[in-house]
């Protein structure tokens, strides 16, 4: 037998194989390039809508809305969440992930230009479309995580958009009533100021589209909605209630706060500080949890951290910032952990589009109907005790979803 060449032996130590080599080249790599365009989808995933509850006195003035009319203009974007997510998981194996993101963010652009034109119908028409576009980004950012991350990096980059989301998200709330006073065209110019990260997003993702092909071409098959897998729902459960309690919250600390002798200025700023909170939550999570791929008692204990908080507001209304701590503390990491379970807990990309399809648009639905339920609870009552009680009820829900949600399976586990 010849000697193997030199050049061979220095490519290949003793406990390196050309097949191991080849295995290790295969796994996907996080570039920079890669994160920083994950970072401006995330950038677009609340921007254009958080503003709104900022503008909404504004615009129901300007246009001659009704406060109901107002509240379907908030309630709308959840709504179309729910009816649109389902489609995406489909779409995307017919043209391809990355493709059909570009796509979204060129159709997010044009719905926000169109909300912003003036007449009502321009400003409901705008939404819907926005809304879907960013619907399609909500599932598949977790899908393109699962094909482009590796699996031991996937909570910590879930984390980081998780955070550019939410920081952008409370600028939005911030900026935009300063704006509608400042530029021209008022609210109408404030809503759109967004498109900006549209644009750029879009630029990061077009070069993209070079190597993505759809799955149907390439014989792939398509990774059906896994409606019968206990895991699955688990996944649905964790998303939609956790969802619940965020929008919840949003829509109705302030008023909770009010109605309780806390001044106008007081209570925006505690809604501030809640954000914040959960800001910090969301990006410190992954640093407790690194190595850790039994997530249980981490969304467990997150979710009993979120139902603390509202019984705190029952039981104890002066301690607000003690609630506002608790609410942000755990629903920054229960945000961060819905999302990253819906990559986690796929075997494929393809897996991962559907999951993250069934759980958004279940888990939108329940949100959207968390500030309707509040709001009907007040009325009927005239207090805030009991739908700060069922809230914190709900909270043990999510920690029972959360416990099943965060076991470390796949679905295809789940279905043996």
């Amino acid at each position: 037998m010849s000697p193997q060449p030199a050049s061979a032996s220095r490519r290949y130590s003793a406990s390196e194989t050309p097949a191991a080599d080849r295995a290790r080249s295969a796994r996907p790599v996080v570039s920079v390039g890669l994160v920083v365009a994950i970072c401006l989808v995330a950038a677009n995933l609340r921007t254009t809508l958080t503003g709104v509850g900022a503008l909404l006195p504004e615009i129901e003035r300007g246009s001659g809305l009704s406060s109901s009319w107002g509240g379907l203009l908030s309630t709308l974007p959840l709504l179309t969440f729910a009816a649109t997510s389902p489609l995406v998981a489909r779409a995307s194996h017919r043209w391809g992930s990355a493709r059909l993101l570009v796509a979204s963010l060129g159709v997010l652009a044009v719905g926000t230009v169109v909300r912003s034109l003036p007449s009502v119908v321009f400003l409901f028409t705008g939404t819907v479309i926005l809304s879907a576009a960013i619907a399609f980004g909500n599932v598949l950012l977790p899908a393109l995580i699962r094909r482009s991350v590796p699996a031991h990096r996937i909570q910590g980059v879930s984390a980081l958009y998780v955070t550019v989301m939410g920081l952008m998200a409370a600028v939005s709330s911030g900026v935009s009533a300063p704006l509608a006073h400042t530029v021209p065209g008022s609210w109408r110019t404030a809503l759109a100021w967004g498109v900006a990260f549209t644009v750029a997003a879009f630029l990061a993702w077009l070069p993209r589209m070079r190597g993505d092909k759809p799955q149907a071409s390439t014989g792939g098959t398509h990774s059906p909605v896994p409606w019968r897998s206990r895991l699955a729902w688990q996944v649905t459960f964790f998303m939609g209630l956790q969802s619940l309690a965020f929008y919840t919250a949003v829509a109705w600390l302030p008023s909770i706060l009010i109605d309780r002798g806390t001044s106008s200025t007081t209570a925006g700023w505690m809604l501030f500080y809640y954000q914040v909170v959960s800001l910090a939550s969301s990006s410190l999570l992954p640093l407790l949890t690194r190595g850790r791929h039994d997530q249980r008692w981490t969304a467990a204990g997150a979710s009993v951290l979120v139902a603390g908080g509202f019984t705190v507001l029952v039981a104890a209304p002066a301690l607000t910032v003690l609630a506002c701590t608790l609410l942000g503390l755990g629903g920054g990491a229960c945000l961060v952990l819905a999302l990253t379970f819906q990559s986690q807990r796929a075997g494929s990309s393809g897996e991962a589009a559907a999951l993250a399809g069934m759980a958004q648009s279940i888990g939108y639905l329940v949100a959207a109907a968390g500030p309707l339920l509040l709001g009907i609870l007040h009325d009927t009552t005239h207090s805030w005790t009991l739908p700060l009680s069922v809230l914190a009820v709900l909270g043990i829900a999510t920690a029972v979803a959360g416990h099943g949600a965060g076991q470390d399976r796949h679905l295809r586990q789940d279905a043996r």
